[in-house]
């Protein structure tokens, strides 16, 4: 997997001491933080004070910050809404055509990545959530890939996305979100064959989240987020990486949930016992 700089701490020791194509692109924006809203993202996107370096870019199944200095994406949201599924898709790599040839990488630039670093193409928003979509092959665009470690990518975190769409499709009244991301808290070697400079993110985030009705009538937002690094072993589990929206916040950089400035009459359920029954993890 990626080289780790020794001069830095691993990332889940530094962390448990703190915690339709192209429907709209926004370009440059200010540097004060930005109230971003799309269908994708339950009461708002993530903020982070988004920078002239961001490009945002709605698609109809996803919306995603893409990081013209990293070449990834900050973050993907996107509702998991079971008559989108589908399997067996091809993956079928491609630049994405939003994004000019500087701000993102090309399939060559993972040539020989598997066999020196370990790594997979990792979608952000997951494949098989879209597979029966019309646009699905926008999911394939390198804009939603990172880096992977092998035993990331296909275990613990191939395990929860398939956990999210069974909580979908066995919890209909559930209207389920997803925002994804990624976090950087050390220094990796990059892909060897990669002619643009990038950074590869030391760990990766999900946050699920579910407007709700209380026996008052009262709507609420049932939230459980995972982070988890990219030193994640094949057959850990999903759940022991279920950590707090505080944490969650200093790890990722973003705020999430800016809609609920308005609305102080929703309160957020971290941790939701709820959302950790539907994902398998019993109740906290």
């Amino acid at each position: 997997m990626p080289a780790r700089n020794p001069a830095r701490p691993p990332f889940r020791a530094a962390l448990a001491g703190a915690l339709a194509v192209g429907l709209l692109v926004f370009g440059a924006a200010p540097a004060q933080a930005a109230e971003l809203h799309t269908p994708h993202c339950l009461y708002g996107c993530p903020t982070v004070g988004l920078a002239a370096d961001t490009d945002i870019i709605v698609r109809s199944d996803y919306t995603l910050a893409s990081n013209d200095e990293t070449k990834f994406a900050d973050w993907v949201a996107y509702r998991v809404t079971p008559e989108m599924f589908g399997s067996d898709r091809p993956r079928n790599w491609a630049a994405d055509p939003l994004l000019a040839p500087d701000e993102t990488l090309e399939p060559d630039d993972y040539t020989g990545a598997h066999a020196a670093l370990q790594t997979d193409r990792g979608h952000m928003a997951p494949l098989a959530t879209f597979g029966s979509t019309e646009r699905w092959e926008t999911v394939n665009y390198l804009s939603n890939i990172t880096p992977q470690s092998s035993a990331l990518n296909q275990g613990p975190w191939r395990v929860l996305e398939d956990a999210i769409r069974d909580a979908a499709a066995h919890n209909p009244a559930l209207e389920i979100y997803v925002i994804t991301g990624s976090a950087y808290d050390g220094s990796f070697d990059g892909l060897p064959r990669a002619d643009e400079p990038h950074r590869i993110p030391s760990a990766f985030w999900k946050l699920v989240a579910a407007p709700t009705v209380d026996e008052s009538g009262r709507t609420r937002i049932e939230a459980l987020a995972f982070l988890l690094g990219q030193d994640t072993a094949r057959g850990d589990h999903y759940c022991s990486f279920a950590t707090d929206l505080i944490r969650l916040q200093t790890a990722s950089g973003m705020t999430f949930f800016h809609g609920l400035d308005a609305r102080p009459d929703i309160r957020v359920i971290d941790g939701s016992a709820l959302l950790r029954g539907a994902l398998g993890c019993g109740e906290s």
